[in-house]
């Protein structure tokens, strides 16, 4: 099973991608919130499906931290060339969100 669920902080403005069927995903770039100060930020990107992308959008902003659920997914993404292997990433196809702190300065 790779259903969860976590807390994370937006770091990156949502952006929406359309394909030729009207189909449309929101992907996001966001991080894992930190107790202890440590220079290790791992930030990955989630996809979010359908309206509920249009909620994010309309709804949450930069800074704002969220609970996410869904399915976790490693990704082919980058090619390193000085190793000559490929990074594989992680990302995260949404089922649900909620609101946890919502930067009300915007």
């Amino acid at each position: 099973m790779n259903y969860a669920s976590f807390i994370v902080k937006i770091v990156e403005k949502p952006k929406q991608h359309f394909f030729k069927d009207d189909t449309f995903v929101t992907q996001v770039l966001v991080k894992f919130t930190q107790i202890r100060e440590s220079n290790l930020d791992i930030v990955f990107q989630i996809s979010i499906w359908g309206n509920l992308g249009e909620d994010v959008i309309q709804y949450y902003r930069v800074n704002d931290y969220i609970i996410i659920e869904g399915y976790i997914s490693l990704r082919q993404n980058l090619f390193n060339s000085i190793n000559n292997e490929i990074n594989k990433q992680v990302s995260i196809s949404i089922c649900k969100i909620y609101p946890f702190i919502l930067n009300n300065a915007s």
